[in-house]
């Protein structure tokens, strides 16, 4: 296709930055030790399979620096890409961390109070999220989805997550409130990323590949048992994820 024919189909600009919310999991690092790191992080993994596959990550080692425990941030960057993991970014790094994570294409995440907290130390197992005002989700403004989202695509809200449609294989959705899917929920799905204890799911039909609700999960394996093509609620009851149908 010649030249002209490309400006012909370009009237206007071929490219735009558009701002964009997502959630990424933090790795918080509370040990220097290679040995440690690399086992915990293998375990931790392996609950959940699918939902760290190709999971990108930011990591912080804020924690090792205010205990003056150094860590060498090429080799941290091998043992995470070696888990299966695609770190995009550092978080409460020193000035020669940060020089050496830019050096490595890392880009620099400056500490804020706000990130997530569902993904904690890699030495513990899921933390007990702490209870947060529901209100405060609620307060946000619902996002309402129409369209099926397709294998590949992240949803996020800051309140509830309304979908009209079906959830695919492959897809994420996530809301600081609840989440609603009035067709078949395949996929991931994370409410009350933010610990809203009282976040609940809906759908009409569960086939989800992981289920969240303010950092407990249960992945596929665990939901075999469960019915399908009935509307079913999910919540969290005594630090565990209960699925109840919906009568």
């Amino acid at each position: 296709m010649s030249t002209d024919a490309n400006n012909t189909l370009h009237n206007g600009s071929a490219l735009e930055f558009k701002s964009s919310t997502f959630s990424v999991p933090v790795l918080v690092l509370s040990s220097n030790d290679w040995i440690i790191i690399e086992h915990q992080l293998q375990k931790k993994i392996q609950l959940a399979p699918d939902f760290f596959k190709n999971s990108p990550i930011v990591f912080d080692v804020q924690w090792l620096n205010k205990n003056k425990l150094d860590i060498d941030i090429a080799g941290l960057l091998d043992t995470i890409r070696k888990a299966g993991l695609l770190p995009i970014g550092i978080r409460g790094g020193n000035e020669g961390q940060n020089k050496q994570a830019i050096d490595l294409n890392i880009p620099v995440y400056s500490v804020h109070n706000s990130l997530s907290n569902e993904h904690k130390n890699i030495d513990r197992t899921p933390a007990k999220a702490q209870a947060v005002a529901p209100e405060s989700a609620a307060k946000a403004q619902a996002t309402i989805i129409t369209h099926p989202v397709r294998s590949g695509q992240r949803v996020y809200s800051s309140g509830d997550l309304i979908v009209l449609a079906q959830v695919s294989a492959g897809a994420e959705i996530m809301a600081e409130g609840n989440i609603h899917v009035y067709s078949t929920l395949r996929g991931r799905a994370l409410a009350g990323v933010q610990g809203n204890v009282e976040a609940r799911i809906f759908c009409s039909d569960l086939e989800a590949e992981l289920i969240s609700i303010a950092g407990t999960y249960k992945i596929s394996e665990d939901m075999r048992s469960i019915a399908r093509n009935k509307p079913v609620q999910i919540y969290l009851q005594e630090h565990a994820l209960i699925i109840k149908d919906i009568a």
